[in-house]
């Protein structure tokens, strides 16, 4: 067996390619790795050139939509700043119910404080950040304030 030591890349399809890497590139902030006009599909680097690559591959409109997820890894002080620097760029921070959240959440087994939020085409997107205490599953899902106390 060859060990496993993390996702190198996920690709998302989206409805509008130009849309989704304003999104992608300047709300989100990532940074553009490459893009490929005739081909219709960019490429974005996670955590600096060489850790991990996000693919937006330009679909159109189709029949069956297909909306998936992706978990962005981030520090505990930026993921807390998150609710509000999301808002100011016209992005509903939501909770693990897909609530409107002024606050992440955390997920007590892991425990990791969460936050959840929506891409152009519908994608769940997550900012996580693994929490240094130890887990409490029988806590469920809490928001952050509730799991401070």
């Amino acid at each position: 067996m060859i060990p496993v030591r993390g996702l190198f890349e996920a690709h998302l399809p989206v409805a509008n390619l130009d849309r989704s890497m304003e999104f992608y590139g300047e709300a989100i902030g990532l940074e553009r790795a490459q893009l490929f006009q005739e081909r219709r599909v960019a490429f974005y680097w996670l955590g600096g050139r060489g850790e991990t690559m996000l693919g937006l591959w330009e679909t159109g409109s189709a029949p069956q939509r297909m909306s998936l997820h992706i978990a962005f890894k981030v520090d505990v002080n930026d993921l807390l700043a998150a609710p509000a620097r999301l808002k100011s760029a016209g992005i509903v921070p939501r909770d693990f119910s897909g609530n409107p959240t002024d606050e992440p959440v955390v997920l007590a087994w892991m425990p990791a404080l969460s936050l959840y939020f929506l891409d152009p085409d519908s994608h769940s997107l997550e900012f996580l950040a693994m929490l240094s205490e130890k887990p409490q599953p029988e806590r469920g899902v809490v928001r952050w304030s509730d799991w401070r106390k």
